[in-house]
């Protein structure tokens, strides 16, 4: 059979007896099916409509840079529920505080991280993003010795917290035999100094520990000659 080729070739395959077959096979009625399926997965975006009902969680935030605690709800959708596909995701966010010097900024805030959730896709940046907006009159430290750059931060954190929870974000966190080998360490060093650090201000960890750089938790203490993180267990020497 003899074509005439009018167009440029850009390229070219072999076509075998096997992709001939593979072509005209006809799809099962259960490849048909989960086909169907696939094509029907709701993924996260604007035009998702919010139901009646939404599950959520509120996280308390009470920081010395304010006299009153702040409240931060953060309520989900749940996306192809009772199937193979069913997520959890982040849909809302309100925050609520008796103080009212923050409202304009909290208000808009809480509509755009809204919006962001509602668009859909890799939400997850936000939490580096708002983590690390820092206060220029400087931030403070929350019991058990975490420093807190800001309280947009700590917003930050909170939404974190939350996304470790339903499974969008994997919490770094350390096994058994690290936290054994660390509490062991760290009680030693107190032994070593005469005593538990004062709780108000480090909490469980030596009163003469420095900020980590790695978790922003006052916790980095001089360890076999080393410089480690009892939080986290970061180490200067690797």
């Amino acid at each position: 059979m003899v074509k005439k080729i009018q167009s440029k070739i850009t390229g070219f395959k072999v076509k075998t007896d096997e992709a001939e077959q593979q072509e005209m096979r006809v799809a099962t009625p259960e490849e048909s099916e989960a086909q169907q399926k696939k094509a029907e997965v709701v993924r996260m975006h604007e035009s998702v409509q919010r139901p009646d009902m939404l599950v959520g969680s509120t996280y308390k935030v009470k920081t010395p840079m304010t006299e009153h605690a702040m409240y931060i709800t953060i309520n989900d959708i749940i996306l192809n529920e009772g199937t193979e596909h069913e997520a959890r995701r982040p849909f809302e966010v309100f925050i609520n505080s008796k103080n009212m010097d923050n409202f304009q900024w909290v208000v808009a805030l809480t509509r755009l991280i809204s919006a962001v959730f509602r668009k859909g896709g890799d939400t997850t940046f936000m939490v580096e993003e708002l983590k690390a907006v820092f206060d220029p009159k400087g931030g403070y430290f929350k019991p058990g010795g975490v420093f807190m750059p800001s309280i947009v931060a700590e917003i930050g954190h909170a939404i974190e917290r939350h996304m470790q929870m339903i499974g969008m974000i994997k919490a770094d966190g350390l096994d058994e035999h690290q936290k054994e080998f660390l509490a062991k360490k760290r009680a030693e060093i107190e032994a070593a100094q005469g005593g538990a650090a004062s709780s108000e201000n480090t909490g469980d960890f030596p009163e003469t520990a420095s900020v980590c750089a790695k978790c922003s938790t006052k916790a980095v203490v001089l360890m076999d000659g080393c410089m480690t993180c009892l939080n986290c267990g970061d180490s200067k020497c690797g």
